[in-house]
């Protein structure tokens, strides 16, 4: 189902719970956050629980090394990162752009919405992305 974007900043600057995806609710966000993030595909690339009101540490993203298909990620955390560059970036629960430090390459630990932990790298934009969608988790404003 698709969900209202939140723009209440107090919301979003709180730590997200971590997420367990055998549980049917968090299950539900997201399948929500993904079903959200296509419904907002030209304006959005990655969106996480809490701009949909719920907060707990699951993301979704535009994957672009899966052909842009909307990946989910439960609890995700960077492990490594190196590259770091200067971002201009924009959030569809924010007004404005700002400029925010990222990274090149991040190694990402997760899980999957079967249950299954992962390992994996991302690079350039897919990383970006994943970045900013943690960083709400944690409820880093950019």
């Amino acid at each position: 189902m698709q969900r209202t974007i939140v723009t209440d900043t107090s919301f979003l600057s709180r730590p997200s719970d971590p997420a367990d995806p055998a549980d049917p609710l968090d299950a539900a966000i997201a399948q929500d956050l993904k079903e959200t993030l296509a419904a907002h595909r030209e304006e959005c690339v990655g969106m996480a629980a809490n701009m949909i009101g719920e907060p707990k540490r699951v993301i979704a993203f535009v994957d672009e090394g899966l052909g842009s298909a909307i990946t989910v990620m439960f609890n995700p955390q960077i492990t490594a990162a190196d590259g770091e560059y200067d971002a201009c970036e924009g959030c569809l629960s924010l007004h404005g752009e700002r400029h925010t430090p990222r990274f090149r390459r991040i190694e990402v630990d997760y899980t999957t919405r079967k249950g299954r932990a992962r390992h994996a790298t991302f690079t350039d934009w897919t990383a970006q992305i994943i970045q900013h969608e943690i960083d709400h988790c944690n409820g880093v404003l950019i």
